[in-house]
């Protein structure tokens, strides 16, 4: 056994046994699902932060800036810093006041039963590309540091029964406090290695330069209508898609306050945006250090370049920092999309099938973490050769069209109906799949099409005389 190894091995049973003590903390449900609304501010800032920065960040958005450049990318950084900003200015303090376990509960408050089920439903499926795209990330690190002496499935079980372990016992707690610790060795680790690959490379500015002149630093898209409207749905996909889901609001609503709620989400996301460019910055600067390596990798496996490089050339000291911050990354994103479905599927579905008092809801919560944490692993198996760029971006476009229309028209506009959320449901996730379906040589992205057409559907339902389902009483727009 190397001796990264061994201290990736330590690294891993200091989280599992933070993520314990934290169990001993949950006493209820709320403190299981939002560890009982009492977090101070650096810890949220901490559990935003890492709502984003996952697999996706630290391989998948690389792997695509080699090839594609920042134009390929940016709506990702951007994007998300936006979302939790956007959260943290209009979404966190009024959705705070009205004490919601989970998201899915505010959709049957402002509306009814019938959007509460269609909507919860929407967010725990586009759990399974985002979670699995973890797991899938788990694998590769374990493949990388055995050597190939751990196959990419087994990797992907072993890291699924990590995460799994320390979620199912401490839930939000678990999350909160491992995504504390982990938050400081993500940050700590990139700024190590980036300073330590800009050294080999000649430095930043010899980096940025020479990626500046290959065209790689070009944000604009293509100056046509086909390109506008990708970028454009790429970046709302991102932008909206996430506000609307249970792991956004878990970590927001576990605030002591709805200031510090609200702080956190715009601090968490403006780090997020400045701390997400240092993977971008690693692998292109690999491309300097070693560009027959940099090369091989870019048409095989360009998620491979970060993790060959640093192996390959990286002192033990730079080694342990990156695959630290590396698994850090992943487990605290995956820790938290692994609990937020769960808790979703159980409080908006089956609650409501099956009333049960508290101890009873715990029970059935940690049972559906056991289960989807099963399904997860299983699709990540089963989606073996999915870049982690595309798994996770494909996760956001169920809750854009089936969830954020009615969400964010249904605080800020009172005229929001149950009707008019009921067409904007069925009209954005109907045309989105049409689209998807059937339009492969349109120009319009589906998930843009779905989110016009849900703005459509609320605006027309709100205002055509009433004739589906009853408005909620409370949660309306003030």
């Amino acid at each position: 056994m190397t001796t990264l190894l061994v201290f990736v091995l330590i690294y891993l049973l200091i989280s599992l046994g933070l993520g314990l003590y934290a169990a001993t903390r949950v006493k209820n449900a709320t403190d299981y699902a939002v560890a009982g609304r009492s977090l101070p501010l650096p810890v949220v800032i901490a559990t935003v932060f890492a709502t984003w920065f996952g697999s996706e960040t630290v391989l998948g958005i690389p792997a695509r800036f080699a090839e594609q450049g920042l134009g390929g990318t940016i709506e990702d950084p951007f994007g998300a810093s936006l979302c939790l900003i956007f959260v943290g200015l209009f979404f966190a303090r009024k959705l705070y006041r009205m004490n919601l376990l989970t998201i899915g509960d505010y959709y049957k408050l402002r509306y009814n039963r019938t959007v509460e089920v269609i909507v919860s439903l929407c967010i725990v499926i586009s759990y399974l590309g985002w979670v699995s795209a973890q797991i899938t990330a788990m694998g590769l690190v374990f493949n990388v540091l055995t050597q190939g002496a751990v196959s990419m499935p087994a990797g992907m079980v072993i890291g699924a029964a990590i995460v799994l372990l320390y979620t199912l016992f401490g839930g939000m707690w678990s999350v909160a406090l491992t995504d504390a610790f982990q938050m400081l060795l993500i940050v700590a680790g990139m700024l190590f290695i980036g300073w330590w690959v800009a050294d080999m490379a000649g430095g930043a500015g010899v980096v940025i330069h020479h990626a500046a002149a290959a065209g790689k630093l070009d944000i604009l898209p293509e100056p046509t209508t086909a390109g506008l409207l990708a970028f454009i749905g790429a970046a709302v996909t991102i932008m909206f898609g996430s506000i609307p889901q249970q792991d956004v609001f878990q970590r927001v609503m576990s605030a002591r306050s709805e200031t510090v709620g609200a702080a956190g989400a715009v601090i968490g996301g403006s780090l997020y945006f400045i701390i997400a460019f240092i993977p971008m910055f690693l692998v292109y600067a690999s491309q300097l250090i070693d560009p027959q390596v940099f090369e091989s990798l870019l048409s095989e496996d360009p998620q491979l370049i970060l993790p060959t490089l640093i192996l390959k050339d990286a002192p033990l000291i730079a080694q342990i920092l990156f695959f630290g911050a590396l698994l850090s990354a992943i487990m605290s994103t995956a820790s938290g999309t692994l609990l937020a479905p769960s808790i979703t599927l159980t409080e908006n579905i089956i609650r409501e099938i099956r009333p049960m008092d508290d101890r009873q809801l715990l029970l059935t919560t940690r049972i559906v973490v056991v289960c989807f944490a099963i399904a997860v692993t299983a699709f990540a198996l089963l989606s073996q050769g999915m870049p982690i760029y595309e798994m996770v971006g494909n996760s956001y476009k169920v809750p854009l069209v089936g969830a954020f229309i009615p969400l964010v028209m249904g605080l800020y506009w009172k005229r929001a109906t149950t009707q008019g959320a009921l067409l904007s449901v069925i009209g954005g996730l109907g045309s989105w799949l049409l689209m998807e379906v059937f339009g492969g040589e349109s120009i319009w992205p589906p998930q843009l099409v779905g989110l016009l057409v849900a703005f459509v559907g609320m605006i027309v339902g709100s205002l055509l005389p009433q004739r589906l389902g009853a408005s909620g009483t409370s949660g309306a727009a003030a």
